[in-house]
């Protein structure tokens, strides 16, 4: 790893938060100086591994959490009022499923890259929703501190981690 890299963490920081990069001739660090090809590789694997504890956390949170978040731990942050059976089997069914997919995307993200943007855009939609409801209903303003500010951190987290598109080149060249 060159020198400048190793003395400015942040040139590395930068790089893991640039949604959608990739290598390429160019790249910069805060600085100005340009990144040779093993340090944008190792951004690019640190912000790969970043995505897959998330992506684990995620899932595990979604198969084993939610359940005692809505019924036990914490069920004005993550449970609407009155109770809904029904609605909450659905909920609970949705995002466990969503759980497993999670956990077999963070094998390979880059394979997964639909699942992880619709994952990211509809925690994001889903939070929205809810946050007008929190607002609209005093009743359920728990939520505004339970369930809808982690739906907008899993988007940010997904959006800033998603894996690069990969160009034409590097496509054909592995065999997708």
């Amino acid at each position: 790893m060159p020198g400048y890299i190793r003395s400015r963490p942040e040139a590395l920081i930068k790089g893991l938060l640039q949604p959608g990069s990739k290598p390429g001739p160019s790249k910069t660090d805060d600085t100005g100086k340009v990144l040779d090809l093993a340090a944008r590789r190792e951004v690019a694997m640190n912000r790969e591994q970043a995505l897959k504890v998330v992506l684990v956390v995620l899932g595990l949170i979604c198969l084993f959490g939610l359940y005692p978040l809505m019924m036990f731990l914490w069920p004005s942050g993550w449970r609407w009022q009155p109770n809904q059976p029904e609605y909450e089997q659905m909920i609970l069914g949705i995002y466990a499923t969503l759980g497993i997919f999670l956990l077999l995307a963070s094998r390979n993200p880059s394979a997964h890259r639909s699942l992880i943007a619709f994952t990211a855009w509809s925690s994001l939609v889903h939070g929205g929703i809810m946050a007008v409801q929190a607002i609209r209903n005093p009743g359920e303003r728990g939520h505004l501190l339970g369930d809808v500010p982690v739906l907008l951190i899993v988007w940010v987290a997904l959006i800033v981690l998603a894996p690069p598109k990969e160009s034409a080149g590097r496509a054909s060249a592995t065999g997708a």
